[in-house]
């Protein structure tokens, strides 16, 4: 993000800086201590208003590339024939649902649909606590689930504890390289946060997972953790819903969905930020136990959640990770390019781990290895320096040490040794 009194002496030089500031305010954020301009997009590669090319190693919104040209053709026919909601009729919404459902667990053939990954973790809250007839909810620290009033107060990332009613509770993140302790051992976390909820008076209504566990560092969850975790907080009269906004759609290389590669099948699924390459579409998916408690109380309409248009978009990002096989090639990619940064960690003190599956990979950033102190200051400039190199990465984790590796499912290993040059560049100066 751009420092305060960076900010401030850019707006002098860059009139559309202060004309965003002046219209938008401070909320808004910008990446890089010298903001970008972009223009264009296509594949893997930004443009900006100089013409000058970056290499899109963060923005997994654009799951099948910027711009590809089957999406855009699907969005462009549908928009010009037909855009309404799902109050009348239409082949696209069940066509998509049907799609998505094949994909999931057994029992999980329901889906609804939204515009946000935000509004499909907001829903999953309604229907657990219709479900369950509790409030209580369990995440991790330094959690992100999204931004409306109910929901931001489950991204802990974001929300301190003085802001977060009492009935969510906080536990650790599973995490193999900062904690000793096993995944079993680990997920005893659970019994704790439970306890805790019950102290307040409370019942949990859902524990909530990003599977990925993005914004919590891309922590490497230990074996069998979530297996015990899930088991104890169902126990309790609970559901486990995973937050697979962003560890779906195949982006680890060796699943479909990221708690199938953790052993677990949720009760609820949801998910949104790939679903249409930047076209704005979201969903879940539960059981029919889930959704009939739920609408035995209440009903759901989204004015714009599974419209024509968004839906032929989403449609075509599952053919093109079909026909161009994006998993594989996922999987592939990734593997290939954590061992290379692997060997860039044997030569450098300062990365203390790498982690990740298939195309999400993380840095943890060290100041020193032995005591896995983390390098937060050396994160920001190496991010800025990759921006300079024309390499766009992020950087997360509860002190924000680690760099973030999320390109879209299109990266080969051309656009990889790419990356490697510019990291191994600016990692030397």
């Amino acid at each position: 993000m751009v420092p305060a009194s960076i900010f401030t002496e850019l707006t002098m030089a860059n009139p559309l800086l202060a004309k965003r500031r002046a219209l938008l305010g401070g909320a808004y954020r910008l990446f890089y201590e010298e903001p970008l301009h972009i223009v264009r997009g296509r594949g893997c590669y930004l443009y900006d208003a100089q013409g000058r090319r970056y290499l899109d190693a963060y923005n997994n919104v654009p799951h099948v590339g910027h711009c590809h040209p089957q999406v855009v053709a699907a969005i462009s026919q549908q928009a010009a024939t037909l855009n309404t909601h799902t109050r009348y009729l239409h082949e696209h919404v069940l066509d998509l649902a049907e799609q998505i459902t094949d994909l999931c667990a057994d029992g999980l053939a329901h889906m609804l649909f939204a515009c946000s990954g935000t509004e499909a973790n907001d829903l999953a809250l309604r229907l657990a606590r219709a479900r369950t007839g509790a409030e209580g909810v369990i995440v991790t620290e330094s959690a992100y689930h999204g931004h409306s009033c109910a929901v931001v107060q489950l991204s802990t990332e974001d929300t301190p504890p003085a802001r977060r009613g009492d009935h969510i509770v906080t536990i650790p993140a599973p995490d193999s390289y900062r904690r000793q302790a096993s995944g079993p051992e680990q997920a005893a976390d659970l019994d704790q946060a439970l306890a805790e909820l019950e102290r307040r008076g409370h019942r949990p209504a859902a524990f909530f997972l990003d599977t990925v566990l993005s914004s919590e560092g891309i922590a490497t969850v230990p074996e069998g953790y979530l297996p015990a975790a899930v088991a104890r907080v169902r126990s309790a009269g609970g559901l486990f819903v995973a937050d697979e906004v962003q560890a779906g759609y195949g982006r680890s290389g060796v699943s479909f969905w990221g708690h199938e590669r953790l052993g677990v099948v949720p009760d609820m699924i949801t998910m949104g930020k790939p679903m249409g390459n930047g076209h704005p579409i979201s969903g879940l998916v539960t059981s029919a136990d889930v959704l009939d408690a739920f609408t035995r109380e209440s009903h759901y309409f989204n004015t714009f959640g599974g419209n024509p248009v968004s839906c032929a978009a989403a449609l075509a990002v599952l053919a093109v990770m079909r026909d161009e096989q994006l998993m594989a090639r996922a999987r592939s990619t990734g593997a290939w390019l954590r061992a290379e940064l692997e060997g860039l960690a044997a030569q450098h003190e300062v990365i203390g781990d790498v982690r990740g599956s298939g195309l999400f990979l993380g840095l943890d950033l060290v100041q020193d290895r032995s005591r896995q102190t983390p390098a937060t200051d050396l994160a920001a400039e190496l991010v800025n320096a990759m921006r300079q190199r024309g390499v766009l990465l992020g950087r997360t984790g509860l002190h924000g040490n680690v760099l973030k590796i999320r390109p879209p499912m299109v990266f080969t290993r051309e656009d990889g040794s790419l990356l490697l040059e510019a990291l191994a560049d600016s990692l030397a100066a």
